[in-house]
């Protein structure tokens, strides 16, 4: 089995340059200059990219985040990403992709490349209701969105997709996470999968310190899976016994312990 590749992912940043509305008639007779497209603090899903006049619908997972802050992250339906992006008007002018390396096949590994070639350089925004397109000026590159509503705490299905550890986050090991994933439920209890069994225990939910304590070890079936599903299930069966601080944006979310040890989950729809 070949060795995982895990990657620490780098954490992207995006300037958001905004001039602001510009109002009022000069003495040429000019018009209002149109406002900044309204992109910060806004959440995305990636429906589509089309390259060279060719469609090619998003794998699940494929977002773009912009946060208030200016900083923004994404994912190309494989590896995280950031860009450098200044909005003037109606156009986003995309450049300095940062982006992991894990390594991706199928859908995935053909639909990454295309994104990233659709999300650069200059693109003209339009914004109507719910969806968002981005289109090169030759027209030829189109970059369709939706906005993304976000999700409670509680009632959510969450997929492990990545490992903390202090400052840094990987990505799971190859052929390990494909059923990782848990709902912390309205009666405080926590069920789900480690990566090879189902699991449930019971929990407490502190929302005023965004902290998640699990109490006492998780039970769960007994079932044998592969060395990396099972290396996996150690970790997460470890972790999720104690105490844990957790952080909610939007549809990601994080849980470490004291230790600074943890995981990070996506909102899924299964």
């Amino acid at each position: 089995m070949p060795k995982p590749r895990a990657l620490a992912v780098l954490v992207p940043l995006l300037l958001l340059t905004a001039c602001g509305t510009e109002g009022g008639t000069g003495s040429g007779g000019a018009g209002t200059v149109s406002p900044d497209l309204p992109v910060a603090g806004t959440h995305w899903t990636v429906d589509a990219v089309t390259v060279d006049g060719r469609r090619s619908t998003a794998p699940d997972g494929a977002r773009v985040d912009f946060e208030e802050n200016g900083r923004a992250q994404g994912n190309g339906g494989c590896n995280a990403f950031g860009a450098d992006v200044a909005v003037q008007g109606d156009t986003l002018t995309v450049t300095r992709h940062q982006f992991t390396m894990m390594g991706c096949s199928g859908d995935r590994a053909a639909f990454e490349p295309e994104f990233l070639e659709a999300f650069s350089g200059p693109l003209k925004g339009t914004l109507k209701g719910e969806d968002l397109r981005l289109t090169s000026p030759d027209g030829r590159n189109v970059l369709e969105l939706t906005a993304e509503p976000a999700v409670p705490l509680r009632g959510t299905t969450w997929k492990i997709d990545g490992l903390v550890s202090g400052d840094t986050a990987s990505s799971l090991p190859a052929g390990s996470g494909a059923k990782a994933r848990f709902v912390i439920g309205a009666d405080g209890r926590v069920t789900g999968n480690l990566g090879c069994n189902n699991f449930s225990a019971h929990a407490r939910l502190d929302e005023k310190a965004r902290t998640l304590t699990v109490e006492g070890p998780a039970a769960t079936t007994r079932m044998i899976c592969t060395p990396p599903q099972m290396k996996l299930e150690t970790r997460l069966y470890e972790l999720l016994d104690g105490p844990l601080t957790y952080r909610l944006n939007h549809r990601t979310l994080t849980l470490t312990d004291a230790s600074g040890e943890g995981l990070t989950a996506a909102a899924t729809a299964r």
